[in-house]
């Protein structure tokens, strides 16, 4: 009987190859990041949470740009997925481009991403503690982001952490720069993220709600610095609150999130002076102050939608005081407003929402003019 010869050899799976991404034309020259149609989802048990769902933006070199929203609107995710910091799994880019000094970075090896993130493109974290390592010092810690992108030896990566140190205000920089970070105030770990951040002079600046763990005049200070810091090296500046009065003080232009989408943005004082989506004038009307003392407080009606079962129409459609079934049946795209830098996604601003645009303006109107009392 003749045996059977069974090849036992492994067989070499065949990776697929890369999907190459369509792209479309640069950004003009001044346009230093351009964000078209981002799409970033999390792929968890429960199903797929569209946290950036369709996100445009454009920041011009040496600008300042406030994105702002509620919690969990997806702006954190918006910035991760500019410096490609994303989780995959579970998190995944699924669609849109970004543009940065003329490259577009979704499609790059992440070898080459490397050599921008932390050099030509840096992000000071929400929670400095969690940001710094402990076991380090953070003159260390300085010095090792500059050798990481600066042809320098050891000594001259430890002049510049100091010299930075210096810039962002911090007394005898050389004695802290051998401290840890459990050593320092908040405001104090802040600095230094500031100064990590701003050690290779980069060209652009996230600033992930930057003052949210600190008290009320250390986040003056902090907000100061960081405007003082970003007019010296005319690096832009990208910062994501969700504080209105921060964004006033602070930005030339703002973009309003809710839901993982833009639904305005323009000049920081024509959206905040002439809302026109009603998901920015209710923020702007549930702000508390002295002179509505004894009035009840306004609120946004309802909850943030459930990412799982997202409405049809426009997302803002279940807690918005305008809507009718047009909102309801498909979501809008951001409209331009005549006589302006304004685009707005509303239904009211196209030739059907006509009827109900002279109320929603009487409104506005009024609330910006208690606002500024």
């Amino acid at each position: 009987m003749t045996a059977k010869i069974v090849n036992l050899d492994p067989v070499t799976p065949v990776t697929p190859a890369p999907v190459r991404r369509v792209v479309g034309p640069p950004p003009p020259p001044d346009v230093l990041l351009d964000v078209r149609g981002l799409k970033t989802y999390f792929h968890v048990m429960d199903g797929t949470v569209p946290a950036v769902d369709g996100v445009d933006f454009q920041l011009k070199r040496g600008e300042t740009l406030g994105l702002v929203g509620e919690s969990g609107c997806g702006k954190s995710v918006t910035s991760l997925s500019i410096m490609r910091l994303i989780d995959i799994p579970p998190g995944e880019i699924v669609a849109g481009e970004i543009w940065f000094d003329g490259q577009e970075i979704l499609s790059m090896p992440m070898s080459q991403m490397r050599k921008i993130r932390g050099s030509d493109m840096s992000m000071i974290f929400q929670e400095p503690m969690t940001s710094l390592n402990p076991v380090f010092t953070v003159g260390n810690q300085i010095a090792e982001a500059v050798k990481a992108h600066r042809d320098v030896s050891g000594r001259e990566a430890w002049s510049r952490a100091v010299e930075m140190l210096e810039a962002v205000g911090i007394a005898a920089p050389k004695r802290l720069a051998k401290q840890y970070p459990h050593e320092l105030s908040g405001g104090m770990r802040q600095r230094v993220m500031i100064a990590m951040a701003l050690s290779c002079d980069p060209k652009l600046v996230i600033a992930d709600e930057p003052t949210t763990a600190l008290d009320v005049t250390i986040q003056a200070q902090i907000l100061e610095l960081i405007k003082a810091l970003q007019e010296r090296t005319g690096a832009a500046l990208l910062l994501i609150t969700h504080d209105l009065a921060v964004v006033a003080e602070t930005v030339q232009r703002m973009a309003v999130m809710y839901a993982g989408r833009i639904v305005e943005s323009g000049p920081v004082e024509d959206v905040l002076l002439r809302p026109q989506h009603p998901y920015t004038l209710g923020l702007l009307s549930s702000i508390p102050a002295l002179h509505k003392r004894g009035r009840q407080l306004d609120v946004i009606k309802g909850v943030v939608p459930n990412p799982f079962r997202m409405p049809a129409g426009c997302k803002f459609e279940p807690r918005c005081p305008y809507a009718w079934d047009r909102c309801r049946q498909s979501d809008p795209e951001l409209l331009a407003i005549p006589g302006g830098d304004v685009r707005a996604r509303c239904y009211l601003h196209s030739p059907e929402g006509a009827s109900r645009l002279a109320e929603f303006e009487r409104v506005s109107v009024a609330t910006v003019a208690d606002e500024t009392l």
